[in-house]
C-alpha cells in the first residue's frame, strides 16, 4: 500500500480516473474533428470555397497587428518579384 506521506504516491484508483479522462477528451476531440470534416463537407456542396474558409479561420485567430505586418512583408516580397 503507498505510503500516505510520500507525494509521489500513486493510487491505481486515481491513476485510472486520469487515464480514462485523458481518453474521454481524446474520444471527444475525435467526435468534434470529424464534426468539422461534416461541415466543411456541407459548405463545399453549398458550393463555398473550404480552403478559403479555413485561411478566414485562421486568420480571424490572429491579432489585427500580426495580419497587417505579414501582408505588408507579402507585399513587398511580390514587388519585388515582379508579382504585383
Amino acid at each position: 500500500m503507498a505510503d500516505a506521506t510520500d507525494p509521489y504516491a500513486v493510487t491505481a484508483d486515481e491513476l485510472r480516473q486520469f487515464i480514462e479522462r485523458y481518453e474521454q477528451l481524446e474520444s471527444e476531440k475525435k467526435d468534434v474533428t470529424e464534426q468539422q470534416k461534416e461541415l466543411m463537407a456541407e459548405a463545399k456542396g453549398r458550393g463555398y470555397d473550404t480552403k478559403v474558409m479555413r485561411k478566414v479561420i485562421a486568420l480571424r485567430k490572429r491579432k489585427p497587428d500580426e495580419i497587417a505586418e505579414e501582408e505588408a512583408v507579402l507585399e513587398v516580397y511580390k514587388a519585388a518579384l515582379g508579382m504585383s
